[in-house]
């Protein structure tokens, strides 16, 4: 099949993982979703590989590369997920006026595109992309490949707050046993991704962050996998309306969920 070739500003497009130990997160990651490896030869962005599902560099699925720079020592590894934007600039500094803090770019990925990481009001690193050649994953939804971004906040209103005014998302309440999530949507009503609140259920230590979520076609498989690759099972796999998911951790601390979807 085709790789997918844009995505509605507002919406998630891509991920990427930032690992201390780049060749032991790729070991991990293709061990666990049969991701095959491809190293990008341009000398300005090294270290960086491109994943994909089968090899097809027309759909790629996610990207790691080597710790961000000037980022504390012992920093875990953690995934990133960028949401596209029609003017990186302009998104930025709404963001800065809103209360994030923009601590990387807006900068030039050659002709690839422009981005910028940053800080929303309660520290959860979301990124910008504005695509010129490159659009983000080339597949979504399929085993293996991206699904969805969740957003973990004590402050639900700020949050939403923040988001809205950054992007213009709208958010829908819905309650599943004990907890209530929010969905994302953009003002068109397209789904972008969930949030959830940090209640008195989880530790204090824990702090405000997205998580990028894959879809499966076991669940239960897959964490059993990630176990075996030196990856550790943060919250066995349940169901919920969704489907079947778990949460996860690499080798290297990098935080991620799967999904097994209910379709």
């Amino acid at each position: 099949m085709p790789g997918r070739t844009s995505y509605e500003p507002g919406t998630f497009c891509w991920a990427d993982l930032n690992a201390p130990d780049p060749d032991a997160a790729t070991a991990f990651y293709t061990g666990l979703f049969g991701w095959h490896a491809h190293i990008d030869p341009d000398p300005l962005v090294a270290g960086h590989i491109t994943l994909t599902l089968d090899g097809d560099l027309s759909r790629p699925v996610a990207a790691l590369m080597p710790m961000i720079a000037g980022a504390p020592p012992g920093t875990p590894a953690f995934w990133t997920s960028y949401v596209s934007v029609a003017d990186v600039d302009t998104v930025a500094e709404i963001a800065r006026g809103a209360g994030g803090r923009v601590f990387m770019g807006p900068a030039d990925t050659g002709e690839l595109g422009r981005f910028a990481l940053l800080f929303d009001p309660q520290g959860a690193i979301v990124g910008l992309w504005q695509a010129r050649d490159f659009h983000g994953a080339g597949v979504v939804g399929e085993p293996g490949a991206y699904c969805w971004s969740e957003l973990a906040v004590r402050d639900v209103e700020g949050a939403g707050a923040f988001y809205g005014t950054m992007l213009g998302w709208e958010g829908d309440t819905h309650t599943s046993g004990p907890a209530t999530y929010t969905e994302w949507r953009t003002p068109g009503g397209t789904p972008v991704g969930w949030m959830t609140q940090l209640d008195e259920r989880w530790a204090a230590e824990i702090p405000p962050r997205w998580t990028v979520t894959f879809t499966v076609s076991d669940c239960d498989a897959t964490a059993a996998r990630a176990t075996e690759l030196g990856g550790t099972v943060t919250a066995a796999p349940r169901d919920i309306p969704a489907g079947r998911v778990a949460l996860l951790n690499d080798p290297q601390g990098g935080r991620f969920s799967v999904i097994h979807p209910n379709r």
